[in-house]
């Protein structure tokens, strides 16, 4: 049944369009005009994220980030397993979603490693990415205070949800 929501809704948008006398085909053919600029202006945005993430994985940084950083995040009850997702998570949405993936094969859903694993995946956000689409396009926005407070409200949520999955 829930297979024909969408369908639906796009059924009953193009018939109140036609009702109301609206050139449907004219008015998808606009908005599709008013993308290709927006497109254009943050592609060199998304293309340096992409880039960012490569480089953050092939160069051994992420490795190396993440011995760093067990023991301060094992201190806030983050294993060491589900560290490697709160480092992944701000460049990238299906890097960590493999990560994720990974770890509930690893460790089962039903475990604290797999409960923490699948709230930070759900509590945090892509930082990079976001920022790369949200302020390509803005002038005055600085970039620089922008992913230091989404990058601290991403690690408030990771210590957060490590507090709630001990108690659940």
């Amino acid at each position: 049944m829930s297979a024909y929501i969408v369908p639906a809704v796009i059924v009953a948008a193009i018939v109140y369009a036609l009702i109301k006398r609206i050139k449907v085909y004219d008015c998808f053919v606009d908005g599709i005009k008013k993308t290709v600029p927006l497109v254009l202006g943050i592609f060199p945005y998304l293309t340096a994220v992409f880039i960012m993430c490569e480089v953050f994985e092939k160069s051994g940084l992420n490795d190396r980030l993440i011995d760093l950083l067990t023991p301060f995040y094992s201190f806030l009850g983050i294993p060491k397993e589900v560290v490697a997702l709160t480092l992944v998570k701000p460049f990238s949405g299906s890097g960590s979603l493999a990560i994720l993936s990974e770890t509930l094969n690893l460790y089962g859903a039903d475990g604290y490693i797999g409960r923490l694993a699948c709230v930070l995946f759900c509590s945090s956000e892509t930082t990079f990415y976001v920022c790369g689409v949200y302020l390509a396009k803005s002038k005055s926005v600085k970039t620089l205070p922008a992913i230091a407070i989404s990058l601290f409200a991403n690690f408030i949520a990771s210590v957060f949800a490590a507090c709630v999955c001990r108690v659940l």
